[in-house]
């Protein structure tokens, strides 16, 4: 085998990886990504349906695997495993504890899969990362997951909330749109606010009270990066 194949064992990989991850994605966005043609990639993907990968075009906008089928679990590299048990260690210092708790389920799954040698190393890097004391470990909120969710899925949310500046208790409806992590180590969400009518940011460790409706929202046209960019020229604190 020379370095050609090993090469496009690697990139063969790497596409099956990134069709399991994305939805749909184009051989233009694969060819910039591995630095290779377009022409390689109709290739590559030739190779992958003859070997049995149930690969479709959707909608004339790109490639992608066909619903219910299932890569087997991929091996992480030392690097990878690294990366992840260094996150780890700032993960359960965040002031929100179903990101912590979420975040363990997780990375307890990925733990598995690890080749024993990996597991070792892993291990003793983990007793060898500490956090700084100067970052409070002082657990703010606990409905992170479950906003996540209502953000995926297009939920309304009902909150009771309480401002910042004047210190009052509020009740509303509202259509989350981003999340957003603040200087002071804390999260706050970005939202669409049906008793404003207008965009607001709420600290999640102001918010009181939080239930998932059964009422839908459209899609938001407006992108994260214009609303902060507008966020910029006229500043101002969460909920003002």
């Amino acid at each position: 085998m020379n370095d050609n194949d090993i090469k496009r064992i690697s990139r063969l990989t790497a596409i099956l990886t990134q069709l399991q991850t994305k939805r749909v994605i184009t051989s233009t966005a694969m060819a910039e990504k591995f630095g290779v043609s377009v022409r390689t990639i109709y290739r590559d993907i030739r190779i992958l349906e003859q070997a049995g990968v149930p690969i479709s075009i959707s909608n004339g906008k790109g490639y992608s695997l066909m619903e219910g089928y299932r890569i087997p679990p991929v091996m992480f590299t030392e690097n990878e495993a690294n990366a992840l048990i260094t996150i780890e260690q700032v993960i359960l210092n965040n002031s929100d504890s179903s990101l912590v708790g979420a975040y363990k389920d997780a990375i307890s799954k990925i733990k598995a899969v690890l080749l024993y040698a990996t597991k070792d190393k892993v291990e003793l890097l983990a007793n060898r990362i500490a956090v700084s004391p100067a970052i409070p470990n002082i657990t703010t909120s606990d409905s992170l997951t479950l906003i996540q969710n209502a953000l995926t899925t297009f939920k309304v949310l009902n909150i009771t909330y309480r401002s910042e500046r004047k210190n009052e208790e509020t009740d509303r409806n509202i259509e989350p749109f981003a999340l957003y992590y603040t200087l002071k180590e804390s999260w706050a969400l970005i939202a669409y606010c049906q008793l404003r009518r207008d965009y607001r940011m709420f600290r999640l460790d102001r918010i009181i009270k939080v239930e998932l409706l059964e009422l839908s929202f459209k899609p938001h046209e407006l992108t994260l990066a214009t609303y902060l960019k507008n966020k910029e020229k006229n500043f101002n604190t969460p909920d003002t």
